[in-house]
Order: C-alpha cells, then sequence, then structure tokens
C-alpha cells in the first residue's frame, strides 16, 4: 500500500510535468489533437499505477514520447498552414450574415438543439439576433450579435400571453405545437402568418422563432 501510495505521487507530478511542458495555449484550447493526446497520456498513468510489476519507466517513456510528438506537430503546425488544418482542423460559419448555414452544419453533425444551447450558454437567447456563429476546432460557438437592438411592441406591451425565451415554432420543417399553445396560438395562425412573408408550406421552413415582442426569425429550405 505503501509503495501504492508513493507511485501516485510520482505519477501524479509526472502527468503534471507533462501538462506543463504541453503549454496554456494547447491545454486551454484542446483541439481534437490535444486531446488525444492528452486521453492516452491518462491512460498510460492508469496503466502503470494498476500494475505494480511494472517499472515506472515503461509509463514515464510513452508519456514524454506523446508529449514530444505533440511539441514537434505544435511547432510545424506554426509553420505549415496546411500541417495546421490536418491536425487542428478549421472554423465552422454556422450562422452567416444571420442566416442559418444549414450544409455547413450537415457536414458536422451540428443540430438545431446543439446551435440553441450553446446559444445560451453566449448568453444570446434569441437566433435573430446573430450575425455570425462560428464553430471553433475546439467545439466552442464563437458568436457576434447584431449591433441593431430588437424592435420593441407598441405601448411597451406584450403581444401575447407567453413572456420569456424566442420559442422555436417550427424545427427541421415540423410544427413545434406545444409552443403554439404557450402562445395562445394555432396553426392556421402561423401559416397565415407565414404566408404573409410567401411561405405557403410548413415544410418550406427550416427553423422559426417567435417571441412576445413580435419578431420573428424564419430561415427556410433550400
Amino acid at each position: 500500500m505503501l509503495m501504492l501510495f508513493f507511485r501516485t505521487i510520482f505519477v501524479y507530478f509526472i502527468v503534471f510535468v507533462t501538462m506543463r511542458i504541453m503549454g496554456k495555449r494547447e491545454i486551454g484550447k484542446l483541439s481534437v489533437f490535444d486531446l488525444v493526446i492528452s486521453i492516452m497520456i491518462a491512460e498510460i498513468a492508469v496503466f502503470v499505477l494498476e500494475d505494480m510489476n511494472k517499472s515506472l519507466m515503461d509509463g514515464i517513456l510513452p508519456m514524454f514520447t506523446l508529449v514530444g510528438v505533440q511539441l514537434i506537430i505544435a511547432y510545424l503546425s506554426l509553420k505549415n498552414e496546411k500541417i495546421r488544418r490536418l491536425f487542428e482542423g478549421k472554423s465552422s460559419l454556422i450562422i452567416e450574415n444571420g442566416k442559418l448555414n444549414r450544409e455547413e452544419m450537415r457536414r458536422q453533425r451540428y443540430n438545431l438543439d446543439d446551435l440553441l444551447l450553446q446559444l445560451r450558454q453566449s448568453k444570446v437567447m434569441d437566433v435573430a439576433n446573430v450575425e455570425f456563429a462560428i464553430l471553433e476546432p475546439s467545439g466552442k460557438l464563437t458568436v457576434v450579435e447584431k449591433k441593431e437592438p430588437a424592435a420593441a411592441p407598441a405601448e411597451g406591451k406584450s403581444l401575447f400571453r407567453y413572456e420569456g425565451l424566442p420559442l422555436p415554432l417550427i424545427m427541421d420543417g415540423k410544427v413545434q405545437d406545444e409552443n403554439l399553445e404557450k402562445l395562445g396560438k394555432t396553426r392556421f395562425w402561423l401559416k397565415s402568418e407565414l404566408q404573409t412573408q410567401g411561405i405557403k408550406e410548413f415544410k418550406d421552413v427550416f427553423f422559426c422563432t417567435f417571441d412576445h415582442r413580435g419578431k420573428w426569425f424564419v430561415d427556410r429550405r433550400r
């Protein structure tokens, strides 16, 4: 037990040193390549601790080998853009000029629920307020909001009984009936409103939200 205790402390400091060698930038952004390195180092550390008959060098050597590989590739990435794109990937525009880029969302297997979740994490409650949304290689969503403020309803009163976050009324061409109920509205009302915007069928809409101030966001299928 005493040997296991000291081995654990020793391995902890070895892993700590390897993380420090990798640098703040690599740990902070944690690209796919850095994530793989980190997972492998953690697995090697556990492997050494589980088998007391294994020499510590059986763990230390692979750990520092991985760190060496990581440092070499990080250095080459600074010098060569193609290598950087190969190992780190590139950013993806999910919203561009206020419009959803569905092709890129499909390519990244990034759905509407993912988008709404990360927008809320960025303290953005309405897709209609977003000018650009960029999915970074680390998986983080960078959001640039529109400059113009949202229009307020007449006389400062809510248009509907529901007051809160913008409600998705159509997602992937399907009407969200429970959200219509929150507004106290029907599919007939929704279809009439869409027709005023030149949209005939619900299936022609990829994503649509509406808030209590009367602000719409409609993204059509292409």
